[in-house]
C-alpha cells in the first residue's frame, strides 16, 4: 500500500517521473528529504475573514501541526470552502453539498494517510463529516468550540437565542434604538460558535458522541487554551492514524454510533438541523436513519443537558460540568458504551475518564431530567406525508396540543412584506404558514421557519404561536415551530394546498400535524395546482446542479448521486423530482 509522497501520483503515464517531479515541485517550499519520507496528515483550513465562527482556526491548525510534527508525522495544510452562517447568501444549507464535495475531492486529489478537519460554524462540520464518510481516509474531526458568554445589565447573554428574545422585545417595542444598538456588541464577545445548543453545537456534540473527535472536543470553549492543547493531541492522534491507516470512518460509523448520536440528539436538546445533517451523514454510509426509530428514541430518552434555548445554560457550563463525557455516563445504557472512537478507545473507557463535579447542574441525572421526553419529536398527517420535526423541548407546552386558523404566507418575501402590515388578518391563535421555502422552492432550505410574530401582535403581548413551514429554522431557537414539512411545497406537497382560512391542527403527543380539509377537496385543489418553475438563475452551474439533485429533508437534503453507488444510488436518482423546466438546446 502506498503512503506519503507516493499516494495518488499525478497521471503522466511514468510513476517515477510523477514522483520526481512532486518531488521538485514541493522542495520549493523548502522542505528536506527527511520530512518528505514521513507519513502525511492532511489538515484543512476554512479560515476566512467572512467567518467569526472559525476566527481561532490558524491557532487551532498551529497546534494541530505541533502534534502531528511531535508524532513523526509530516502535516500539510490546505484550504476549503469556508461558509459562514450569516454571510452565506441564500444561506448556508444551500453550500453544506458543495462544501462536501469540495472537501471530498480535496483529500482524494492530494497524497495524505489521514486528514484532519476543523470546522464549527452550522453547516461545516456537516459537510465535513459527509466527506470523510465518501472519502474513507482516516480523519480526525476538530471543532472550533463555542464562544464565551456576554453580558448586559447584568444578564448573561448567547448568541443567537437572546439574538432572537431582544429582536421580539425589540421589534415589540420594550427595548429601544439605543439598547438593541449596546446588545448587538455584547452578543458575540469572542470568536467561536453560538454558545448555546445551536446547530454547531450539536453537530460537535454528536460527532464527540459518535468516536469522530477526542473527549471533550465538542464542548471546550473557542478562546480557550485547552481548546488548542486539544488539537495538539487530535494531531498527535491523526498521526498514528496516518501510520496505521485506521481506524477509517467506515470501521467507526456503525448502526450503533449511528443510534449513539440520535441519543445525544435528544438528550441536548439540540437543533432540529442535526437531524437532516446526521441523515445525510447515515445516507453517505451503507446504514440509513428512520425518521420513525429516531422519534421511539425520542420518547425514551430525557433531555439532560440545561441548556438554552430548552433550558437556563450555556456552553461553557455544560464544559465545566464535564460535557459529553458525563453526559453519556449520565445516560447509562441507553448509549452503546462498545462503540470504539479515533483514539482506539471505546465510550466505555472515557465515560470512566469522565469528570465528577459536585453541585454542577448544567448536566442532570436521568431521574432529574429538564424534559421527560428527548428534545425532537416526529410528526407526520395529511400535511406531512413523509414526516416533519418539532423542537418540543423549546415550544410553549399550552401549544403542543392546538387547532388554529391558516394565515398563508407564499414564500419568505411574502412574509417579510405583509407580517408586519397592520391590516393583516391575524390572531395570536392563529397559525401562520410559510411556504416555498423548502430545499428547491427557496432554495436552500433556509432558516425561515422561525416566523416572527406580527407585530401588532407581539406590541399586545404575544411571546409565541404556532408556525408551520417547509424550511428551517436555528436550533438557537425558541417557539412552537414545525418544520421540514416534506414533501416541500415547490414539488407539489400539501402544504402548496393549504389556503388562509383553513383548520390546522396540531397534536405532538400523538405526533400529528393535520389540515383540516375533506380529501375531496384537497383533490380539487392538488388538480388547479401549476407546477413550481425553476428561477432563471437554476439554469446554469451550481445553481443547477442543485436544482436538478437535491433531496427532500427525510433524505438529508443530499444530491442524489452522492449518496452510496450502484443500486441504493439508482433507487434514490429514481426519486428525483421531476425537472420543472425544458433544458436549453
Amino acid at each position: 500500500m502506498t503512503s506519503g509522497l507516493r499516494k495518488g501520483l499525478t497521471s503522466y503515464g511514468d510513476a517515477g517521473f510523477s514522483l520526481f517531479l512532486r518531488k521538485a515541485f514541493i522542495k520549493a517550499m523548502g522542505y528536506s528529504d527527511d520530512a518528505l519520507e514521513r507519513p502525511i496528515v492532511g489538515i484543512t483550513n476554512t479560515y476566512s475573514d467572512y467567518n467569526p465562527c472559525h476566527g481561532n482556526v490558524p491557532q487551532i491548525i498551529e497546534a494541530a501541526k505541533r502534534g502531528v510534527m511531535l508524532s513523526g508525522a509530516m502535516p500539510f495544510v490546505f484550504p476549503t470552502i469556508s461558509i459562514a452562517e450569516s454571510f452565506a447568501h441564500p444561506t448556508s444549507m444551500y453550500l453544506r453539498n458543495l462544501m462536501a464535495m469540495d472537501t471530498e475531492e480535496m483529500i482524494r486529489a492530494q497524497p495524505m494517510d489521514s486528514v484532519i478537519v476543523i470546522g464549527g460554524c452550522d453547516k461545516t462540520l456537516p459537510a465535513q463529516v459527509m466527506a470523510a464518510i465518501s472519502a474513507d481516509l482516516p480523519t480526525v474531526v476538530i471543532p472550533v468550540g463555542p464562544m464565551v458568554v456576554g453580558h448586559h445589565k447584568g444578564e448573561v447573554l448567547g448568541a443567537c437565542t437572546d439574538c432572537r428574545r431582544l429582536w421580539g422585545k425589540y421589534r415589540a417595542g420594550e427595548i429601544d434604538d439605543v439598547e438593541i444598538e449596546a446588545v448587538n456588541g455584547r452578543l458575540a464577545p469572542s470568536v467561536g460558535t453560538c454558545m448555546v445548543m445551536g446547530t454547531a453545537s450539536t453537530m460537535a456534540c454528536m460527532i464527540e458522541a459518535m468516536g469522530l473527535s477526542l473527549p471533550m472536543s465538542a464542548t471546550i470553549p473557542a478562546p480557550h487554551a485547552e481548546r488548542f492543547r486539544l488539537a495538539e493531541a487530535s494531531g498527535k492522534v491523526a498521526a498514528e492514524m496516518a501510520k496505521t491507516k485506521g481506524p477509517k470512518p467506515s470501521e467507526l460509523l456503525t448502526p450503533a454510533s449511528f443510534k449513539n448520536a440520535q441519543v445525544v440528539l435528544q438528550a441536548i436538546g439540540g437543533s432540529t438541523n442535526g437531524l437532516i445533517h446526521l441523515t445525510a451523514m447515515a445516507h453517505r454510509s451503507p446504514h440509513r436513519l428512520d425518521l420513525g426509530v429516531f422519534d421511539q428514541i425520542g420518547r425514551e430518552v430525557p433531555v439532560l443537558v440545561d441548556l438554552k434555548p430548552s433550558g437556563e445554560h450555556y456552553m461553557e457550563h455544560f464544559h465545566h460540568a464535564g460535557g459529553v463525557p458525563k453526559l453519556l455516563a449520565q445516560l447509562g445504557d441507553l448509549v452503546d458504551l462498545d462503540a470504539k472512537t479515533i483514539s482506539g478507545q471505546t465510550l466505555r473507557d472515557v465515560v470512566a475518564n469522565a469528570e465528577d463535579v459536585p453541585g454542577q447542574d448544567a448536566i442532570r441525572p436521568r431521574d432529574n431530567p429538564i424534559k421527560t421526553e428527548g428534545g425532537l419529536a416526529v410528526l407526520h398527517g395529511n400535511l406531512a406525508p413523509r414526516g416533519a420535526v418539532i423542537k418540543q423541548s423549546a415550544a410553549s407546552p399550552k401549544l403542543l396540543k392546538h387547532t388554529g386558523r391558516a394565515v398563508v404566507f407564499e414564500s419568505v418575501e411574502d412574509m417579510t412584506l405583509r407580517v408586519d402590515d397592520p391590516d393583516l388578518d391575524v390572531t395570536a391563535d392563529d397559525v401562520l404558514v410559510l411556504r416555498n421555502a423548502g430545499p428547491k422552492g427557496a432554495p436552500g432550505m433556509p432558516e425561515a421557519g422561525y416566523l416572527p410574530i406580527p407585530k401588532k401582535l407581539a406590541r399586545g403581548g404575544t411571546k409565541d404561536m404556532v408556525r408551520i413551514s417547509d424550511a428551517r429554522m436555528s436550533g438557537t431557537a425558541f417557539g412552537t415551530i414545525v418544520l421540514h414539512i416534506t414533501p416541500e411545497s415547490a414539488v407539489g406537497g400539501p402544504l402548496a394546498l393549504v389556503k388562509n382560512g383553513d383548520m390546522i391542527s396540531l397534536d405532538v403527543a400523538k405526533r400529528s400535524i393535520e389540515l383540516l380539509v375533506d380529501a375531496a377537496e384537497l383533490e380539487r385543489r392538488r388538480a388547479a395546482l401549476k407546477p413550481a418553475a425553476a428561477p432563471d438563475e437554476a439554469r446554469r452551474g451550481y445553481a443547477w446542479l442543485f436544482n436538478e439533485t437535491i433531496m427532500q429533508a427525510d433524505e438529508g437534503c443530499d444530491f442524489d448521486f452522492m449518496q452510496r453507488t450502484g443500486k441504493d444510488r439508482d433507487k434514490l436518482t429514481e426519486r428525483r423530482t421531476p425537472r420543472p423546466h425544458k433544458r436549453r438546446a
